[in-house]
């Protein structure tokens, strides 16, 4: 399984979660929870990450976490690797405690802090463990909507500045902004991330895209890093390539049977449909170029040029 690709870079923001293996629980006890929120005021401190939104559940936790020195992985392997160890010698156990690495989604603060904060905090009443969010005590609804005093890590003047400049009066038109929501059937922010890797708007996505996605070398096998490029049509590889290669037909066919399967997003099926091979040829082709991509600089010359002239490199 692939593994999901990590866009880092200085004061982005980030969901995120992770989620118990099996789907069993991580939380099992007051102190369980006591020690998780411990790491997250370390890891304010060691490593500079800005917590606003928290809420721990029994099987899983949700984070709405900012990033000054654009260091999300460090910042996670020092929250879950430091609770792994506490939990396992607590309860007696070994191996791994939380299924796979932890689930990120970069965010458009200004676009989606709002909603993504109200999303986390309804949590505990959309699995009935209380009524309203306020009530559940491991999350930092809390501290949003009751005037009580806040750990000293957790940063709530971001989003309730989007609501007045006033603490007390941001604070009541929270509570009200969060409890709208109570009862009603409502669509999850995440819902609108781009391959579960980029929440925000067009503008956004397609910055983010430019600067971090773009060039990130020939040789890149993440499947996730080709879904979030703009898909270029068969008849757009194929007139690309029979331009270029006018004089070598042969090449040709294989260069268009590699870059559709690389790029065009079609299923194997699809591919061999169109050029009357079978699904095993196109993985079969597209391996061979990438084999002689190893050695042929002069190949590996003309593909980029190639590419260049596809949709995927615009965006």
């Amino acid at each position: 399984m692939a593994r999901q690709l990590r866009i880092e870079f200085p004061d982005a923001f980030y969901h995120v979660t992770s989620r118990g293996n099996e789907r069993k629980v991580v939380f099992k006890s007051f102190r369980d929870r006591e020690k998780f929120l411990s790491y997250l005021e370390s890891a304010t401190k060691r490593y500079g990450a800005v917590i606003h939104v928290y809420c721990l559940m029994d099987n899983h936790y949700h984070l709405f976490i900012g990033t000054p020195a654009g260091n999300l992985s460090q910042i996670m392997q020092h929250i879950n690797g430091a609770y792994t160890s506490y939990f396992n010698k607590k309860h007696e156990r070994s191996g791994h405690l939380f299924h796979g690495r932890y689930k990120s989604i970069l965010v458009e603060a200004d676009e989606y802090a709002k909603e993504l904060s109200r999303y986390i905090h309804l949590n505990p009443v959309r699995t009935a463990k209380v009524k309203t969010p306020e009530e559940y005590k491991w999350s930092s609804c809390q501290y949003y909507s009751v005037n009580r005093k806040a750990p000293s890590w957790l940063q709530r003047d971001f989003i309730l500045g989007y609501f007045d400049t006033k603490r007390i009066s941001a604070m009541r038109k929270y509570r009200n902004f969060v409890h709208k929501l109570i009862g009603q059937d409502y669509k999850s922010p995440l819902d609108g991330a781009q391959h579960s890797v980029m929440l925000g708007s067009e503008g956004f996505i397609k910055e983010i895209k430019e600067t971090f996605l773009r060039n990130r070398g020939l040789d890149r096998e993440l499947p996730i890093f080709r879904e979030t490029m703009d898909r270029p049509k068969l008849e757009k590889i194929e007139g690309v390539v029979d331009s270029e290669l006018e004089s070598d037909e042969r090449l040709g066919r294989q260069l268009k049977l590699f870059l559709c399967h690389r790029y065009s997003g079609m299923k194997l099926r699809e591919i061999g449909d169109r050029f009357s091979v079978s699904e095993s040829a196109v993985t079969q082709a597209s391996r061979r170029i990438r084999n002689k991509l190893k050695n042929d600089k002069k190949l590996e010359k003309l593909i980029m040029k190639i590419i260049k002239k596809l949709p995927l490199s615009n965006v």
